[in-house]
C-alpha cells in the first residue's frame, strides 16, 4: 500500500497549502467517498470486548444524547427522550451484535447420505449492514453456492453467516469476502461463490445522491472458477 504522503514515484505529495493536516483530512475524506476497504479483517482494537455489553449501551447513550442535543433537538419531547438509550441498543445488540465473536453461529455439519454432488444455491438471502465510513445502512441480497466435499451444511445456517459478517460496520467487497472465506473454512471445500447485490445509502443519502442504484460483488473460488460452472450459479440466481 502506497503511504498517502508520498506518491507513487515515491517523491513526496504536496500538502494543501503547506499544511500537512489539511492533506491527511483530505486523503481520509478520499477514502470514504471512494467506499474504500482497508484490510480484509474488520478494524477492531485488541481490548474491544473488555468492556461489558450494558456498559457500551450506556456510554453510548450518554455520547448520543450530546449529539443530539448539538444539533439542537430538544431531548424534553416525548417523542426524542427514549432516544439515545434506544440508538444504543440497537447499535450493540442489532445493527453490530457480528463485532462480537460470542454471536457467531455454531455450525453443524452433516454427511451427505444423499451422495447429492451438483451445486446448491441458497438465494435472496437478506443483506442488513452498515457502511463504515459513513453509518449509514447497506441493504439488499446475497446468493450463495457450493459444491458438497462429503459434508452438507443446514440450509439457514448459510442465512446465519450473511447476517453474522453484515452486522457491523462494513464495506461491501470485504463482506463478500468474509462470507466466502466462513463457507470455505466450515465445509472444508473450495468449492464456493457468493454474490451480494446492495444498495446503499451512502450513494443515495449524501454526496452524488443517486438513488436506486445498486452494487454487485462476487467471489469464486474451486470449480466456480470454471466458466461453465459459473454459469450455472449466475442462471439459477436469475
Amino acid at each position: 500500500m502506497i503511504n498517502s504522503n508520498y506518491e507513487a514515484n515515491g517523491v513526496a505529495a504536496p500538502h494543501l497549502n503547506g499544511n500537512p493536516s489539511r492533506y491527511a483530512e483530505a486523503s481520509t475524506d478520499e477514502l470514504g467517498d471512494q467506499h474504500i476497504a482497508t484490510s480484509y479483517e474488520t478494524p477492531l482494537r485488541p481490548d474491544a470486548f473488555e468492556m461489558p455489553d450494558e456498559e457500551k449501551m450506556v456510554k453510548i447513550e450518554k455520547h448520543f444524547r450530546e449529539i443530539m442535543d448539538i444539533l439542537g433537538l430538544d431531548l424534553r419531547d416525548d417523542s426524542l427522550q427514549g432516544t439515545p438509550k434506544r440508538v444504543a441498543k440497537m447499535f450493540v445488540r442489532e445493527a453490530f451484535s457480528g463485532l462480537n465473536p460470542l454471536n457467531k453461529p455454531s455450525i453443524s455439519l452433516f454427511e451427505n447420505k444423499f451422495q447429492y454432488r451438483q451445486m446448491l444455491v441458497e438465494k435472496n438471502i437478506q443483506v442488513q449492514s452498515f457502511c463504515e465510513h459513513h453509518f449509514l445502512p447497506i441493504q439488499g441480497h446475497a446468493h450463495i453456492a457450493y459444491i458438497a466435499n462429503g459434508k452438507v451444511i443446514g440450509l439457514s445456517k448459510l442465512n446465519r453467516i450473511v447476517e453474522y459478517y453484515a452486522r457491523r460496520p462494513q464495506v461491501q467487497e470485504r463482506l463478500t469476502v468474509q462470507i466466502a472465506k466462513e463457507l470455505r473454512k466450515v465445509l472444508g471445500t473450495e468449492d464456493v461463490a457468493v454474490y451480494i447485490d446492495a444498495r446503499h445509502m451512502c450513494v443515495e443519502m449524501r454526496g452524488v445522491q443517486h438513488p436506486n442504484c445498486s452494487t454487485v460483488t462476487t467471489e469464486y473460488s474451486g470449480k466456480f472458477l470454471n466458466e461453465n460452472t459459473r454459469a450455472e450459479f449466475l442462471q439459477a440466481i436469475r
